[in-house]
């Protein structure tokens, strides 16, 4: 089981307010080597402990969140979203520049994110689960952020460790996408986030 954030590993508001311009720079830094394109429209920025950190920290410091309750209001809500050890976990954003053209697009990728896969040579494709907190989509369109969560068995871990190759893609009637193998900082990234 990964660890979890508690309160009293986050900075105090006045604290942050200090550290925040190098935290950020880390994070940043840190993102680059955590996102996977999957063509133009579709970004899956995969979470760890510190991205969730950075966005805990970043919402006490926006909603001025300094009670105990507060806090771990926002853990509580956060938390789910660092991996366990048996998975990843992902936010999903769908970027469109163009305001139109974006209102028309998430209307025809209704259930995109459940379709979003990632696979482990060898074995079959693990499609996301979407989205556990709270349904983002109706009957119009889908939202333009998801959350993701993919599920890998034993197996597949042991073979990501004997550097099976990994690969990932979107498989929606109005959106495909495929990556024959997602880059190496990404993979190493992934690879600390499984339980060995």
């Amino acid at each position: 089981m990964k660890k979890k954030i508690s309160p009293d590993t986050l900075m105090p508001l006045e604290t942050y307010a200090k550290q925040r311009p190098a935290f950020r720079e880390q994070v940043i830094a840190h993102k680059k080597n955590r996102a996977l394109h999957l063509g133009d429209h579709i970004t899956l920025l995969f979470e760890d402990e510190l991205t969730i950190r950075y966005q805990v920290q970043e919402m006490l410091r926006v909603e001025r969140i300094f009670e105990e309750e507060g806090i771990l209001d926002e853990l509580q809500a956060y938390n789910p979203l660092i991996p366990d050890g048996s998975n990843w976990k992902s936010t999903m954003m769908i970027e469109y520049p163009d305001e139109q053209q974006r209102r028309t697009e998430l209307a025809q990728l209704i259930g995109v994110e459940d379709r979003v896969w990632v696979q482990v040579s060898g074995y079959e494709q693990v499609f996301a689960i979407a989205d556990e907190d709270l349904e983002r989509e109706n009957a119009d369109k889908t939202s333009s952020v998801h959350f993701l969560r993919f599920e890998l068995t034993t197996a597949m871990k042991i073979a990501l460790l004997a550097g099976a190759c990994l690969s990932a893609g979107v498989d929606h009637s109005h959106y495909h996408f495929s990556c024959a193998e997602v880059s190496d900082p990404l993979r190493s990234a992934l690879m600390a986030d499984l339980s060995h």
